[in-house]
């Protein structure tokens, strides 16, 4: 039986609570804390980040069969881990994700920094957050703000930096687990289309789109979500 794991990124929390749709659905599904989130030192680069992971995995006694699922920073973790350790990965699930270092709009990581000096600017930030979560609904929202205030926007200007030097077209073409792609084209922050990329790179890979959501389409979305997992796992059987 696949071991699906659940990896996040800067947003939706900033934690593995960004899942709670997916660990309810998926019972025996793993989800960790990243380091630099909750607790713990931030690593410097994606590579780090995905020897992290593959610690943490084979520590919980799983060395096989994984389906690594991922948005953000945790698809650009994900992504490396498959390429690295292909005969570990029985498939992947990619959300807002890119293989290149992404655009950002001006004054993106301005925010961050300014959150982490006064008041004024962390109220700033986290009506940000707030904002791009807008097709979360109210009560699972209002938690992961709360995650937002204690992970900290340090945290997510680092997670920033880490996701735009991640790069790997070069090795793209040579991806073997079997990959599904999700995007919510009603992203407020209206970011390229990144998955496309990724899609027209890797033959047989599926792209599915949903509407209604935007950057965080586990959240937004869990049950049309939770259901193509499902699909896309019982696939791999």
């Amino acid at each position: 039986m696949p071991q699906l794991v659940f990896i996040h990124g800067p947003g939706a929390g900033a934690c593995a609570e960004g899942f709670t749709h997916q660990l309810k659905c998926f019972p025996g599904s793993l989800a960790p804390n990243l380091p630099g989130h909750l607790s713990g030192a931030p690593c410097p680069d994606v590579g780090r980040y995905a020897e992290w992971l593959r610690g943490w995995i084979w520590a919980k006694g799983v060395h096989q069969d994984l389906v690594l699922c991922g948005f953000t920073l945790g698809a650009c973790i994900s992504l490396q881990y498959a390429l690295d350790y292909p005969d570990e990965v029985k498939g992947l699930v990619l959300m807002t994700a890119a293989m290149k270092p992404k655009e950002r709009a001006p004054g993106t990581l301005e925010m961050r920094l300014k959150a982490s000096k006064d008041q004024e600017g962390f109220d700033h930030w986290l009506e940000a957050m707030r904002h791009a979560m807008v097709f979360i609904e109210p009560d699972l929202r209002e938690r992961l703000i709360e995650c937002h205030r204690k992970v900290g926007p340090t945290s997510q200007y680092n997670d920033l930096l880490v996701i735009d030097r991640f790069d790997v077209r070069d090795r793209i073409a040579f991806l073997k687990p079997p990959l599904l792609l999700i995007r919510g084209v009603d992203d407020p922050l209206e970011p390229p289309e990144y998955e496309l990329e990724i899609h027209q790179a890797v033959p047989g890979s599926k792209y599915l789109k949903f509407s209604q959501a935007g950057h965080f389409p586990m959240a937004e979305k869990p049950e049309e979500v939770n259901q193509a997992i499902a699909e896309f796992v019982d696939g791999l059987n």
